[in-house]
């Protein structure tokens, strides 16, 4: 049950998408095609996550943001998320070296009270130590829902207003735009499924509002630099207008 491939060559092209998001679905379809246990999927998965980060500078591509576990992922098996978890810690640990070397900032979005304590703190630990690095912005969502996100940057909101720290006058969505998770990170300006479903899974709303999608069949173990190439040269065709006329 090799899960491991060598990165494919993909040239220097800068494709002209700052931000790419990604909802990295499939894992699991992707091991049980072959008979193997989901979690071999997502093992495959995460090294899939390696390939992606590693070719994202050179594609042009400085912000990239993947949906790793959402609010709703804790319906799974205990066996399933229990090894997710691990999943997680591991990449931490053995990537840490790496990401730091390839000038990769490393930061989380999600609620992080129902996570371990020990993967709260690898998780505080590498943003802290990747915190200087400007290569590549990479955001990994973990206990994330765009709902969850929205209820809890409303209560701050709330806790600040009743505080005097604003007034009301200062309501907006700029207001309640730097209490979200994503506070100083640019919104994506696209937004790629794999596994052919065709819905957002309550992935950043907020922060999607005007981002382009992109709903690709590939299962996210088979989604490599090469797939990603195909998607960003196609994004290059479609005209953003951002709720302007067409001149």
């Amino acid at each position: 049950m090799a899960v491991s491939e060598a990165i494919p060559a993909v040239g220097a092209v800068d494709y002209g998408v700052p931000h790419v998001a990604v909802i990295m679905d499939g894992n699991g379809r992707w091991a049980k095609m072959r008979g193997w246990p989901r979690l071999v999927g997502h093992r495959r998965g995460a090294e899939r996550v390696k390939q992606i980060v590693r070719a994202c500078p050179d594609m042009g591509v400085s912000w990239l943001t993947v949906y790793a576990f959402s609010t709703e992922n804790w319906k799974r098996s205990t066996e399933e998320v229990l090894g997710l978890m691990k999943i997680f810690a591991r990449y931490i640990e053995k990537e840490a070296d790496a990401l730091s070397a390839e000038g990769v900032r490393m930061r989380f979005i999600g609620g992080r009270d129902r996570l371990d304590p020990k993967l709260q703190k690898l998780m505080a630990g590498i943003e802290a130590r990747t915190a200087g690095n400007t290569r590549l912005n990479l955001t990994v969502a973990i206990n994330y829902g765009g709902r969850d996100e929205l209820a809890r940057a409303s209560a701050r909101l709330a806790r600040d207003l009743a505080a005097g720290v604003i007034c009301e006058a200062d309501l907006g969505e700029a207001a309640l735009e730097a209490r979200l998770d994503t506070a100083g990170i640019p919104d994506p300006d696209l937004v790629i499924r794999t596994s052919g479903e065709s819905r957002t899974s309550n992935f950043m709303p907020w922060q999607a509002a005007y981002s382009e999608y992109e709903f690709t069949q590939t299962l996210w173990p088979d989604f490599g630099p090469e797939a990603l190439a195909e998607v960003l040269a196609r994004f290059g065709q479609r005209e953003r207008r951002f709720g302007g006329a067409k001149a």
